[in-house]
């Protein structure tokens, strides 16, 4: 029986999808190349999201506050984030007189490296047949991938912290202990709001959370999608604002606030060093907003996928581009929180309202599957 329905007793429309009844895509047998293969094409087009994400930035606040945005390099400055990639390699890496060199040569690495290794455990799709081969459109399958996602995204602020350390920069130093109260306080809301999807789901496999979304719910003549966001919506409120802090975006951004620090953790990085962090935020944006759409909308989800797989990319792609354009929106509207307020909200607001959430769907999962009463 699905969990879905063990959950809530509504009707389900096939354990496999949806009235179309195609059976659930299973992990297949694959060689290891052809998985080096599927990895590398995800590492490349997440690197080219990531520079195209800075221009999209650019020209999405750039219409928000009536201007043009880049507009000079190719047609309508599509070709800016190759103009700045060449800027950042031509530039002069400057390593302060003081620093420990090895740690501060070292450290971007850790947020970049740690920000890409994420992407090999978030699901594209099910399995598909390419020349008679079963392709998995993901890297890795892992019983745990949820947590390999929640750990990875902890040991990004290691970059931060060391690099803020060995700069030799007392403001540098502010915003990497900055940046450590902030992780350690959004990471454990972070971690406890998804409690809520994992017990109604009954696994950690993030692949397996996307499939269990792709059976419907019946409500007598009624069918919905069983999105984790229509049944978690408080848990998908708190995961997104811890999301955002984690990710160190406005009005989160505490750690590089310039205003205050004068450009924060990374105020003596230079040259393309600097752009590891630069880029290295830009994909955890990506990364944070994959894991939100497969986590509560569905992933791959959506009309027309049961007869065209390239389809349901699309729909991701859609829906990671809302949680894109909602962190673009964030940044041009609302001013940076003052520190107490940002450790305020954490642990006044969002961890008490987390743990609530999981009181209550853990008595609804008890009540639905007959346990109580």
């Amino acid at each position: 029986m699905p969990v879905g329905s063990a959950a809530t007793g509504f009707g389900v429309r096939g354990w496999g999808g949806r009235a179309g009844g195609h059976a659930t895509d299973m992990a297949a047998e694959q060689p290891l190349w052809l998985t080096f293969i599927v990895a590398f094409i995800f590492m490349n087009v997440l690197l080219i999201g990531m520079a195209y994400m800075t221009l999209f930035e650019r020209k999405v606040l750039a219409a928000m506050q009536d201007r043009m945005g880049p507009t000079r390099t190719g047609p309508k400055g599509f070709l800016q984030p190759i103009a700045d990639g060449i800027k950042l390699l031509g530039k002069e890496d400057l390593i302060p007189a003081a620093a420990d060199k090895w740690v501060f040569r070292f450290a971007p690495l850790v947020i970049f490296v740690t920000a890409i290794v994420r992407v090999a455990v978030i699901p594209f799709g099910g399995t598909i047949e390419v020349f008679g081969t079963q392709v998995n459109l993901f890297a890795a399958d892992l019983n745990v991938g949820a947590l390999f996602l929640l750990a990875f995204g902890s040991l990004g602020v290691y970059g931060i912290i060391l690099g803020a350390y060995a700069s030799a920069n007392r403001y540098s130093l502010l915003g990497g202990l900055r940046a450590a109260a902030q992780v350690v306080s959004y990471e454990i809301v972070l971690g406890l709001s998804l409690v809520g999807v994992f017990l109604l789901a009954g696994t950690l496999s993030v692949r397996e959370i996307m499939e269990r979304q792709s059976v419907d719910l019946q409500f007598g003549p009624l069918v919905l999608p069983n999105w984790y966001i229509l049944s978690q919506p408080l848990a998908f409120v708190i995961f997104l604002i811890a999301a955002i802090a984690e990710t160190n975006r406005a009005p989160f951004d505490l750690p590089e606030a310039e205003t205050e620090l004068v450009s924060g953790f990374h105020t003596e990085y230079s040259a393309f060093r600097f752009s590891f962090y630069f880029l290295g935020e830009y994909i955890n944006m990506i990364i944070v907003s994959l894991f939100a759409a497969v986590l509560f909308l569905g992933g791959t989800d959506g009309p027309g996928t049961e007869q065209f797989w390239l389809l349901g990319i699309v729909w991701l792609f859609a829906k990671v581009m809302f949680f894109l354009f909602f962190y673009v929106w964030l940044r041009a509207t609302l001013p940076r929180f003052r520190y107490d307020q940002l450790m305020g909200i954490a642990w006044k607001v969002l961890l008490p309202l987390t743990l609530l959430n999981i009181l209550v769907t853990a008595f609804i999962r008890l009540v639905g599957n007959g346990q109580v009463f």
